[in-house]
């Protein structure tokens, strides 16, 4: 639910099983990519009046950390020189071969002037690589993908829009589609290429997105990503610079779950959705049809108030009406439960709330803070943050199976039920 892809970052569960590596180049949003897309999900940030948000991450007594204060926006002071991620790379890896290293970070990658070099270097010893991040204004000739292919690139997220050179051009400020496109074609080619696409009503989506669904298709691409363009608090701009684009209204949760199902009909790659949906897991929260398995789960024995996002709730409601009758969930006027802040609580009716409240780990509130505001209307309440997520959006289902999703979502609704049961009425 961002501006641009999002790295496919390892799965943590899986870091017993395989060393998978990020190797960071920073790098600012709008600076590091050679100027602002229209949609970008950090124009218009003024970072120097943000305030920290407070996050879990926090100290108990400290409001902001370098997460909530500097992190969420992205606050890099630049690229990094290349001998800085590589001994980050090499103290991460202890000095055992990777099996993957993901090169990511706060600008383009296209843009990062050690790109091939770092690629290079990480890539000896046939280690493959994960370009985690983008649109490819910064390529200029058009052939760049060679070299990159050949240091050991094998999975690219790129952010497309349109394959239409004049869009790219206007929506996107690239002053060379032509060489950002022949250069997805040739990692298409060769590579996973996990394609993203903002979509702004009226400018990408209907015929437009058929037409560079077409030519992806025709290219090779394995995977598109259709991220809802977002453009107010309440769908998730948190950073005070709504609206991006003003005037513009983004699709309904229900026109883009419609858009991604029949983009996802209509062509041979597969398509899936953020915030939602993926039609080949049903995630988020794949387990609402899967009644069989949720009946699987620990027993709920004792009460609580599940505070979740306006996408999460029906979904998160229907899954614990078939386990019991003890546990309401209540959705806040944010449709991402991660960017959840204090605002959003202020704005919540208590009357519904039990004396035990579970919200999302990741809200970006303080602990103190988060208690206050939920006692305000003089109940004492427990109040604790869940599991970090539940359930998994697009960017990070469209590379699993619908098994490995719901074994997810299965692990996690089981931590949670625990957590209801430990603290709950």
């Amino acid at each position: 639910h961002s501006a641009k892809a999002l790295p496919l970052r390892a799965d943590p569960g899986q870091e017993s099983l395989r060393m998978e590596i990020l190797a960071d180049v920073g790098g600012r949003p709008g600076i590091d990519c050679r100027g602002f897309c229209s949609y970008c999900y950090f124009k218009g940030v003024k970072l120097k009046e943000l305030k920290p948000f407070g996050c879990k991450r926090c100290l108990p007594f400290q409001k902001g950390c370098d997460y909530c204060s500097r992190a969420i926006a992205e606050a890099y002071p630049g690229f990094k020189p290349m001998a800085t991620v590589a001994m980050e790379v090499a103290g991460a890896a202890f000095g055992r071969r990777p099996d993957k290293v993901t090169i990511s970070g706060g600008g383009d990658l296209s843009c990062y002037p050690e790109l091939l070099p770092l690629a290079r270097m990480v890539g000896q010893g046939g280690v493959p690589i994960h370009l985690g991040y983008t649109s490819g204004k910064g390529f200029t000739k058009g052939d760049e993908a060679d070299d990159l292919i050949e240091a050991g690139v094998k999975e690219v997220s790129f952010t497309v829009f349109s394959t239409d050179p004049a869009l790219r051009r206007e929506q996107m400020n690239d002053r060379h589609p032509e060489a950002a496109l022949a250069n997805l074609r040739r990692f298409a080619e060769e590579c996973d290429v996990y394609a993203a696409s903002v979509l702004i009503p009226g400018v990408n989506d209907g015929p437009e997105l058929d037409r560079t669904c077409r030519d992806l298709e025709e290219m090779g691409v394995k995977n598109l990503i259709l991220m809802r363009f977002a453009n107010s608090r309440e769908q998730g701009l948190i950073l005070g610079n709504e609206p991006i684009i003003p005037g513009v209204v983004p699709h309904t949760v229900e026109e883009f779950r419609d858009i991604v199902t029949e983009t996802n009909d209509r062509y041979s790659f597969r398509v899936a959705g953020t915030p939602l949906w993926d039609p080949v897991t049903k995630s988020p929260f794949a387990l609402a049809h899967h009644k069989d398995l949720i009946r699987r789960l620990p027993q709920v024995r004792k009460g609580a108030t599940l505070i979740t996002s306006s996408v999460a709730q029906p979904l998160l409601s229907a899954i614990f009406d078939e386990l019991c009758d003890l546990v309401n969930v209540v959705a806040v006027k944010k449709e991402i439960g991660c960017l959840i802040t204090i605002q959003d609580l202020l704005d919540l009716d208590l009357s519904g709330l039990k004396e035990t409240v579970i919200l999302p780990g990741r809200t970006m509130a303080f602990d103190p803070e988060i208690k206050r505001v939920l006692s305000r209307d003089g109940v004492k309440r427990l109040v604790r943050r869940g599991p970090d997520r539940l359930t998994v959006d697009g960017e990070m289902s469209i590379s699993m199976t619908p098994e490995e999703v719901l074994e997810v979502e299965v692990e996690a609704f089981a931590e949670l039920i625990d957590e209801i049961n430990a603290l709950g009425v």
